[in-house]
């Protein structure tokens, strides 16, 4: 592995991990902005920009932007998560400069024509609508609100509708010139790249990037709670969960291992309790999300009406023994998942090129591989009783969706854990 890292006068970094047994390049702008950084009077706009960026710039209409990459074999797309936006395409090797010419033409030339800008409201109420006919995925966002409520951390990355339809074109706009600036953006890129050709080629198709960015960063403060909807569905989808570790506590990768061993699998407790054992429902994981400044661990589970109250009391049962250790066997085999889902990684571009970006964004360097893997071999047995004991301290924040009539009530969850 060959990883070069290029920092332009403007603050703009470039990276590259070259690979030459591949004949193609992953490639993308990451952006250090995302949904925290959006004012509660126009939450969406971080996604809706996202979107715009494809409708035009003043050297390529919608249409030329989709003909030209496609007319390579490439693709282009982007992503808008909570704190970060990214835009990203795959190419053959040669046609680096293409891709890099379009990422930087739509981020620094869009035209935010108001016709087109019509269209994309509507599909993105499309979009919003979709999100809620899928209960096991609004379900998070049910979550995320009530963790972190009236907060920029918990509002919908999607924005809300009332919103999309009326946000002016002027707030899309201004919100990519005053926030997609030039210290805030990293390009990076996994295959077989030139990291010298791509830096300079970089210096000239980007330096029209402003070199300061008035994006402020909200603190998250974890409260925990309480809250359900009733709906007409068959399953009752439920998320438990409380205040996880931030990317930077020293305790992450505990807390990986942890989830790992509770719910990572089909050896893990919950899979082989809850649905191996006791046949109470089809899916069930846990996760530990990271953030900048704070972090969400719980657990998802998608159940039958009937089943809920066995099923509550079991899951919380299987959260809280996890605080009494692993066994060696247990431990062992979650570091390895762990492991091995990094290094399996390590194949594909995509990931290896998205893995460079997030950890300039993240922690302002690069991880070393090893480094990482030294760091989920160090994690034992005292470390995830220890984070454990930290996690469920937390007031838990429950959030539940369907048939909700035989949920146990919200103090009667959080005693299971006092």
């Amino acid at each position: 592995m060959s990883v070069h890292l290029t920092t332009l006068p403007s603050g703009f970094r470039v990276v590259t991990d070259r690979m030459d047994a591949v004949e193609t390049v992953s490639l993308g702008v990451w952006v250090d902005v995302g949904t925290r950084h959006e004012p509660a009077d126009i939450n969406g706009v971080a996604h809706l920009l996202e979107h715009m960026a494809f409708k035009g710039t003043e050297r390529r209409s919608a249409l030329a932007i989709a003909e030209e990459i496609e007319a390579v074999g490439g693709h282009l797309n982007a992503y808008t998560s909570r704190e970060h936006t990214a835009y990203y395409a795959k190419v053959l090797k040669e046609d680096v400069p293409l891709a890099v010419d379009i990422l930087a033409d739509i981020l620094q030339n869009s035209i935010f024509d108001p016709a087109e800008l019509d269209r994309e409201r509507a599909v993105i109420l499309q979009e919003i609508g979709q999100a809620n006919d899928t209960p096991d995925d609004i379900i998070f966002d049910l979550f995320q609100e009530r963790a972190f409520p009236d907060q920029a951390m918990g509002r919908p990355v999607l924005g809300r509708p009332e919103i999309i339809q009326s946000v002016p074109r002027d707030s899309v706009a201004g919100y990519l010139r005053q926030n997609y600036a030039a210290p805030r953006m990293v390009l990076a890129a996994a295959g077989k790249v030139d990291p010298e050709a791509l830096a300079d080629h970089a210096a000239r198709a980007f330096s029209g990037l402003p070199h300061e960015s008035a994006a402020r960063t909200e603190p998250a403060i974890y409260i925990g709670g309480d809250r359900r909807e009733q709906r007409d569905l068959e399953q009752v989808h439920v998320v438990l969960g409380f205040a996880g570790l931030s990317y930077k506590d020293p305790d992450y990768y505990a807390a990986s291992v942890l989830s790992t061993a509770l719910g990572g699998g089909m050896s893990s407790r919950l899979f082989q309790e809850i649905r191996e054992k006791r046949g109470l429902v089809y899916s069930i994981y846990s996760f530990a999300h990271g953030y900048r400044d704070a972090g969400l661990f719980g657990v998802y589970a998608g159940t039958g009406p009937e089943e809920v109250s066995e099923l509550m009391p079991a899951m919380c049962d299987e959260i809280r023994r996890i605080g009494d250790g692993l066994g060696a066997a247990e431990l062992k085999r979650a570091r390895a998942q762990l492991k091995a889902g990094i290094l399996m990684s390590l194949e594909s571009t995509s990931a290896r090129c998205e893995q460079l970006a997030q950890h300039l964004l993240v922690y302002d360097e690069l991880l070393d591989v090893a480094d990482i893997v030294a760091r989920i071999e160090a994690v034992d047995n005292e470390a995830v009783k220890r984070v454990a004991r930290r996690i469920t301290a937390s007031r838990p924040t429950f959030t539940a969706l369907g048939q909700i009539g035989r949920l146990e009530h919200f103090d009667r969850i959080s005693a299971r854990f006092a």
